[in-house]
């Protein structure tokens, strides 16, 4: 029987290294790549069943990522591992296409059966933060369904901005030019209504784009 082929997704080599030794004794683990842009190149060429993947990636977030494999690969099965127990987050996993969700601080063997639900069909939030899920969303049934504020290219723009980047790099690392990466910028911080790249970086550490170091 043809093994499930899994890639993993996580900026830290040794965590990443950690899943691999778990998984590999019963799935194929095709890859384990450190951002989210090398996350959608990998998932292309080695077209996995199940994506295992961080939310706070470099270069592209891994609910940026999440959201561009589920156009390239409708099928696909993400699993979220994360430190990040925020039910916002979590929930917003799940919208964006996510089956399963669970932390980092978790019990190896919570992160298999994850993976034996998602591979048939079953959905999976770790009991950590489905409880939090759950009670916001009695306090705000519309919590699920919030429009996204950004387009895809100004979340790009401001994770890369949060990371410390110039808009010269950012302009290069996303094949724009300047000009464009600066309108991007002001277009940005006006529909989020902040003044300062600080303010850019509180946002993006909220909404799970980029880690609170």
């Amino acid at each position: 029987m043809k093994r499930t082929r899994i890639l993993l997704a996580d900026d830290h080599t040794m965590i990443c290294a950690g899943f691999q030794k778990l998984l590999e004794p019963e799935y194929e683990v095709v890859g384990c790549v450190g951002d989210g842009r090398a996350l959608l190149k990998a998932a292309d060429e080695q077209k996995p069943d199940v994506v295992v993947l961080d939310i706070g990636m470099p270069l592209l977030n891994g609910l940026d990522a999440a959201r561009a494999l589920k156009k390239m690969m409708p099928n696909v099965k993400l699993i979220f591992l994360t430190v990040n127990a925020d039910s916002d987050v979590a929930s917003e996993a799940i919208r964006v296409g996510a089956s399963a969700y669970l932390l980092k601080n978790s019990q190896p063997s919570e992160l298999l059966q994850a993976v034996h639900s998602v591979i048939r069909g079953i959905s999976y939030v770790t009991p950590q933060v489905s409880q939090a899920m759950e009670a916001s969303f009695i306090r705000d049934p519309r919590a699920l369904n919030r429009p996204k504020q950004l387009s895809q290219r100004q979340r790009e723009v401001l994770q890369m901005l949060a990371e410390g980047r110039s808009l010269g790099e950012v302009a290069s690392l996303l094949h724009i030019t300047h000009r464009t990466a600066r309108f991007h910028k002001a277009r940005i911080m006006q529909e989020l209504e902040v003044t300062s790249i600080s303010g850019l970086v509180k946002y993006a550490i909220k909404h799970g784009m980029i880690p609170n170091a």
